[in-house]
């Protein structure tokens, strides 16, 4: 006999899927993270956070992040599966506990809780709040190390003022628990060039595990050494360049050959030395650096890194100024077109670690002599010598001297503009001399440029009224002309006293200010 559903029953059950529907309609968005996350539906009081934070007060920094976090789940857990803690948190854990591999050099906040947690996963598969809390302060501190660096207050402290980018770590998470392997690809926002140091740091660290390179005797006897020389401290020479790949093979030989002459450029070239094949006291005290020093210096250059976002790269245009380099670079569309020599502020005026936008040229600029070169320069050399001023081409104007436009003028023919409040800009010198020396620090803090037509030339490569002759003309005739940038140009002015090419090769440059100290002492001193 065909039975028959009650009509009490059926609206029962009618009920009872309107009920289960709302539900679902109320909380769209957090079924949906749950699904995408494949994470366990478990909830927690928000009161938790405030206890586990009391626990472990060593995480107290991380506690405005990890709330945003749990605000956004909904205070639901995100480290569990259903098999226990999910994958991302075991590759989460191996990548603090290999921080190293990153330039860092920290303690790690309750580590000995950390060990026993992820050393013994079969024990840890029941979902434990402190658990749970632990890996989502780890994260924030693993991120903010690797990805952040110091805060933005001490790195201006130790005089960088280019912006820090930002970054938000919250909505990254969730991308990474999905596809845990994205921490492994270079994705993040980081300069491109960390990651170049990254690699070089792997390599000097096999060098050292290797023993390094002994030091090379430096006999204060012998002045240089020249091709065709013989002497011990040749040999040593070899095997120290051979160590660092400037050479492809050490013959042990202690005669200067043209083998060594190839590798001597190449040493002198990724350090910033005039490229000759003079060899000089000064350059073997700095093949004498030890390997454990030049790892201190990329692993602080690598940090340097962390402070600069990679979309300075996508910029159409860029001129980027490495302090210690003493060199400038033209970027179009991410490549290199021109590079050029400068000289940058002395020790006590040094050049100021910024960007700004550069709007104008100026052609046969006049100078107007800074307040503090008047008075402690200009004015003391007019009480000595009435006629200063007119045999330096110089007049008063509004109670202030200014130099006139000419090739003596300080500014020599042209200017490049960038308005800022360090009153520092680009131009060009007649004291062309300079750009021969190693170490080009004698400004008073402005960044003088080997190449100003060349500079101008590119700057205004678009513009079609202009070409390198009509460029020409007006720096060498005619009075101060204004031009205005059609296209604004970042001006980027940094300090990396390490740098790796394109090819490749490690660059090593004298850290003119000292910052380098400064900043080990804060990333390296526990």
């Amino acid at each position: 006999m065909r039975k028959l559903c009650s009509p009490i029953l059926i609206i029962a059950f009618t009920m009872l899927l309107t009920i289960v529907s709302c539900k679902k309609k109320n909380n769209p968005d957090f079924s949906k993270n749950q699904t995408s996350l494949n994470t366990v539906e478990i909830a927690f009081d928000s009161t938790q956070l405030t206890t586990f934070f009391e626990k472990y007060p060593k995480l107290k920094n991380y506690q405005a992040d990890v709330e945003k976090l749990y605000r956004k789940h909904q205070f639901h857990y995100i480290w569990f599966d259903k098999d226990g803690l999910n994958e991302f948190a075991g590759l989460l854990y191996n990548k603090v506990n290999n921080l190293s591999q990153e330039g860092i050099e920290t303690e790690i906040p309750y580590k000995e809780k950390l060990d026993d947690i992820y050393d013994n996963p079969e024990d840890n598969q029941k979902a434990s709040i402190d658990t749970e809390l632990l890996s989502s302060a780890l994260y924030f501190f693993y991120t903010k190390k690797v990805y952040d660096g110091i805060s933005t207050q001490k790195s201006k402290d130790l005089g960088w003022f280019l912006p820090r980018k930002r970054q938000s770590y919250v909505n990254y998470l969730d991308s990474l628990l999905i596809n845990p392997s994205l921490i492994n690809k270079e994705e993040k926002g980081v300069l491109k060039q960390y990651y170049l140091l990254k690699d070089v740091l792997q390599e000097y660290r096999k060098i050292e595990k290797k023993g390094g390179w002994k030091a090379i005797a430096i006999d204060t006897t012998v002045k240089s050494y020249k091709p065709g020389d013989s002497a011990a401290a040749i040999a040593q020479i070899r095997t120290r360049l051979f160590i660092t790949d400037d050479l492809s093979r050490d013959s042990k030989s202690a005669i200067y050959d043209t083998e060594l002459a190839k590798g001597i450029l190449k040493f002198k070239k990724r350090s910033g030395n005039l490229l000759n094949k003079t060899i000089l006291p000064e350059h073997i005290k700095y093949m004498n650096v030890s390997v454990a020093e030049r790892i201190k210096t990329i692993m602080v250059n690598m940090e340097r890194c962390r402070w600069i976002s990679n979309d300075i790269t996508k910029s159409k245009e860029l001129i980027v100024v490495n302090i210690p380099a003493y060199e400038l670079t033209f970027f179009r569309d991410g490549k290199p077109e021109l590079r050029s020599k400068v000289v940058v502020g002395k020790a006590m005026h040094k050049t100021v670690i910024f960007s700004a936008p550069m709007k104008y040229i100026v052609f046969r600029p006049y100078w107007n002599v800074p307040t503090s070169i008047l008075k402690k320069e200009i004015l003391p050399a007019i009480e000595k010598n009435p006629n200063y001023l007119a045999e330096h081409n110089m007049e008063w104007k509004d109670s202030n001297v200014r130099q006139r436009p000419g090739p003596e003028n300080s500014l020599g023919l042209v200017k490049f503009l960038f308005p800022n409040s360090n009153a520092i800009y680009l131009h060009d010198t007649p004291s062309k001399s300079l750009f021969g020396k190693e170490d080009r620090a004698f400004s008073h803090g402005c960044i003088r440029v080997a190449k100003p037509k060349e500079l101008a030339a590119m700057i205004m490569k678009n513009d079609k009224k202009w070409n390198p002759e009509k460029i020409e003309t007006a720096m060498n005739s005619g009075e101060e002309y204004w031009y205005t940038l059609k296209n604004k140009i970042p001006v980027y002015i940094g300090y990396f006293t390490a740098w790796v090419d394109a090819d490749g090769v490690i660059h090593f440059y004298e850290d003119v200010y000292k910052r380098d100290e400064t900043l080990a002492t804060l990333l390296f001193d526990k």
